[in-house]
């Protein structure tokens, strides 16, 4: 079929409502019209949907779109629909919500030939009555949306999407094109081939969003963080992505608590549920969406202006497609991430009991992800790097790194050294294994090769393995090094990088930043580190001194006054009473009295001497949900109830009913659990564990302590003689 171009021009008008194409989409169409087949890799908000919408509506016949979500293609389909006024068979989905009377409807639409665009998940694909269906009809192309979805690489990796092609071969040949946002070289090469179209012309707009602007934030207080972000933009669409259902639903709530109106989205909810959830955000009737992955793909909705990741995602091509869904009209969009080192402990974890095979997939893409989230560099560069596009310019301008720019080193001797390494070896190895034998750090897998004798071993152990790691990705990116994604990312030496040996010349690295442990909803109520910038420094070094000289008096440790991160509230805050004081992080009534009366006197004076004007207060109002069992824990344990059974009177894992008893300890609540502790703990033991956070810890942490104190005491132990100590001498 031949179409001309003012004719295509005009189609688009008539139903699109445009004057002019996206760059590339015409070029896309009219291939596609032609009857050749297409790969379009074209980023979120690109107009990927446009492409095949427009051909199916001039061409003979009905495209068939394969598509992942349920949600995704009720959406298209209304879209569709809104476009060509009253025709509402012109478009339809066919999956597993259906009932028989609406798959007659659509069943008579399809023969009738009404039906342009036909919307089939991959499972309804395979079903022999649809099938048959399709064998009736005549089909003017096939279109796999999402197709990143093939690949085991990619992030949404979905099997039926293997079997799409014999499908298509059973029902009939007809063109073929498949459109993804996110698809590395390696992803891009097994969709070609799953689908049998490496004939296929490859069009691929670039990968830089320039209105987007990217930030990596340390995960120690995210709660506190997101609700004043979005009260700082008030009235604006956004996005929160978590990867846990419960964390979902506790976000929601919260946001509502804190006078945000929210929602949450997530597989977990029935279908009516989501959809109406989905539809009130497209209708602006709530502010904020709390979802896990499943929410957004295909989403048509242009000014959602921002997009948090409460949870670090586990590849970049999901971070990248996620936070695509900012700014899709072109104006402001801004994409903040939280990021902790357990989150991603937590991520590995999940991966046990997978195939082999899959684990290293999944370790590979998550550490791709630390890589990202821990670096300096721009981090635009960083991810175009990814998708196999170069960044030329220094800085960005629109990312945390490029706005406040680490200090530089010139790494020429330690690419070197590390070139070195990789060319005395006669086999490939990764990035981590590469590190460690420059540092110094020796493992069984080292040992078994026998590179712990290797004269490179320790070279370079005046830097961290971390630096190491940073320095081979900076390699990467500088195209000094190749990294063999078949074969699980080893690491070797390029051309490029083969004659920078030959004749080595400055090259400007920097240094991966540092970060915290992270917050932890199930371990820690400790508070966490300090967050860094956002006070008064002046007053945060005074609050420090006045600290260290009431340690010394008291003969305490200096956390268990008030914390780095309560100090670094008090100096964003300034609290002159009690009452404002208990609202910093980590504080409480019962520290607020026992420690306060000095610092809240010191800030008195301060705020006075300086004529400081105060913030009005931001106070960050608490689910019910944690504290509902609070008045039943306490009366129990003044009945002096074992511990193992008032969890089971509540329904609560042991670990479960010690997270909401610290919770109440915290909040400056007193608990006598010496009954439990007599019966249940040999009295050596507790003497350790009390004397440890008496006397050497640094922080109240669970994970340090546990580390100090060795593996012959249970970490439920600990966390219970902490709740002692916390009674006894911090409150």
């Amino acid at each position: 079929m031949d179409i001309s171009s003012a004719d295509l021009h005009s189609k688009l008008k008539e139903f699109f409502g445009f004057d002019t194409f996206k760059e590339g989409q015409e070029e896309i169409i009219t291939h596609l019209i032609g009857g050749r087949n297409a790969f379009v890799l074209m980023p979120t908000g690109g107009g990927k949907s446009l492409c095949y919408q427009l051909p199916a509506l001039v061409m003979d016949g009905t495209a068939i779109v394969i598509s992942p979500l349920i949600a995704l293609m009720k959406n298209q389909v209304d879209a569709i629909r809104g476009f060509v006024d009253g025709r509402d068979g012109i478009a339809h989905f066919l999956n597993s919500s259906l009932s028989k009377a609406q798959i007659t409807e659509v069943r008579e639409d399809l023969l009738s030939g009404v039906t342009k665009l036909l919307y089939v998940a991959p499972e309804s694909l395979t079903k022999a009555e649809n099938i048959a269906i399709l064998k009736e009809i005549r089909i003017s192309f096939y279109a796999v949306d999402e197709a990143h979805c093939i690949s085991e690489w990619g992030h949404d990796f979905r099997p039926e999407y293997r079997r799409i092609k014999a499908i298509i071969d059973e029902i009939g040949s007809a063109p073929l094109i498949a459109l993804t946002a996110t698809a590395t070289p390696k992803v891009q090469s097994d969709i070609l081939k799953n689908l049998g179209m490496l004939d296929a012309r490859v069009f691929k707009s670039s990968f830089n969003r320039p209105n987007l602007y990217y930030e990596i934030r340390d995960k120690s207080d995210p709660k506190r963080e997101i609700i004043k972000f979005i009260k700082q933009h008030p009235h604006r669409s956004g996005i929160i992505y978590c990867l846990s259902r419960k964390k979902v639903e506790e976000l929601a709530e919260l946001l509502n608590i804190n006078g945000i109106k929210a929602l949450p989205y997530h597989a977990g909810l029935d279908a009516k549920t989501r959809a109406e959830n989905q539809d009130r955000f497209l209708m602006e009737d709530i502010d904020v969406i709390v979802a896990t992955i499943a929410f957004g793909m295909g989403i048509d909705k242009p000014d959602v202006r921002f997009v948090i990741h409460y949870d670090i995602p586990k590849s970049i091509e999901g971070y990248y497609q996620e936070t695509g869904r900012a700014g899709r009209d072109g104006k402001e969009g801004i994409c903040l991430a939280f990021y902790s080192e357990k989150d991603i402990r937590k991520l590995e974890k999940f991966m046990q009991g997978k195939p082999i095979a899959e684990q290293e997939i999944g370790k590979q893409l998550l550490m791709e992800t630390v890589s990202y989230a821990e670096s300096n560099q721009c981090r635009r560069k960083l991810l175009l790097n990814y998708f196999g596009e170069d960044y030329t310019k220094d800085n960005c301008g629109a990312c945390d790194n490029c706005l406040h720019p680490k200090a530089t080193f010139n790494g020429q001797e330690d690419l070197c050294l590390l070139m070195d390494l990789i060319l005395s070896m006669p086999e490939h190895f990764k990035a981590e294994y590469l590190a460690n034998i420059l540092a110094g750090v020796s493992n069984s897998l080292i040992k078994s090769y026998r590179h712990d004798r290797s004269e490179f071993f320790g070279a370079g152990a005046s830097h961290t393995v971390k630096f190491w790691i940073a320095v081979i990705r900076q390699g990467l990116i500088l195209h000094l090094l190749d990294k063999e994604i078949e074969s699980y990312g080893l690491i070797s030496v390029s051309e490029k990088g083969l004659e920078f040996r030959k004749a080595p010349y400055p090259v400007s690295l920097t240094q991966d930043r540092e970060f915290a442990e992270g917050e932890d909803d199930d371990e820690d109520v400790s508070a966490a580190v300090p967050k860094g910038g956002g006070g008064d420094q002046v007053l945060l070094s005074m609050l420090k001194d006045l600290r260290k000289s009431m340690s010394k008096r008291l003969n305490l440790q200096q956390w268990v006054i008030f914390s780095d991160a309560s100090l670094e509230d008090m100096s964003i805050l300034y609290p002159v009473t009690y009452d404002e004081l208990k609202n910093c992080q980590g504080v409480g009534e019962g520290k607020a009295r026992k420690f306060g009366k000095s610092f809240i006197e010191l800030i008195g004076k301060y705020v006075q001497e300086n004529e400081i004007d105060r913030p009005d207060d931001f106070i960050l109002k608490t689910t019910p949900g944690k504290s509902a069992n609070k008045v039943f824990i306490i009366q129990s344990i003044d009945r002096k109830l074992p511990l193992e059974d008032i969890a089971a009177d509540k329904g609560l894992e042991m670990d479960e009913l010690l997270t909401e008893i610290e919770a109440i300890v915290c909040s400056g609540t007193k608990l006598n659990i010496d009954y439990y502790i007599d019966q249940a703990m040999d009295e050596d033991v507790v003497d350790d564990i009390y004397d440890y956070f008496r006397n050497e810890a640094q922080s109240d942490s669970i994970s340090e302590a546990v580390e100090e104190l060795g593996p012959d005491y249970d970490e439920q132990d600990i966390r219970i003689v902490r709740i002692k100590f916390l009674c006894e001498v911090a409150n």
